[in-house]
């Protein structure tokens, strides 16, 4: 059940910088509503990353919800944002996806 928390944990990871740089282009109630969005999205992220490190290990907790964020933050960005997709971008993204589910099975 812990690792579930954790990966909606990171999903909120990808929620706050979304929102974040989402509120950085707007402005007025929009920028505002935004800005709501990061700070209850922040919150929560860091909620279940705690709750899910009360039974999984720090280190690994970590690394697997700053992963997840870091994934889903580049996905968006290209989506979203319009970044670019480049082969590498994409093949290293690809890396740390393998990385973090190799985390996942080294761990109890």
């Amino acid at each position: 059940m812990n690792w579930i928390i954790l990966i909606i944990g990171g999903l909120f990871e990808v929620g706050f910088t979304t929102c974040m740089g989402k509120a950085q282009g707007s402005t007025g109630t929009t920028a505002l509503l935004w800005w709501i969005g990061f700070v209850l999205s922040v919150s929560l992220s860091m909620y279940l990353l705690h709750r899910a490190t009360l039974t999984i290990p720090m280190g690994t907790g970590y690394a697997v919800w700053a992963g997840i964020g870091a994934i889903g933050t580049a996905i968006m960005g290209m989506i979203v944002f319009k970044e670019p997709a480049e082969f590498w971008r994409l093949f290293f993204i690809f890396t740390l996806i393998a990385s973090i589910v190799g985390l996942k099975f080294v761990t109890d």
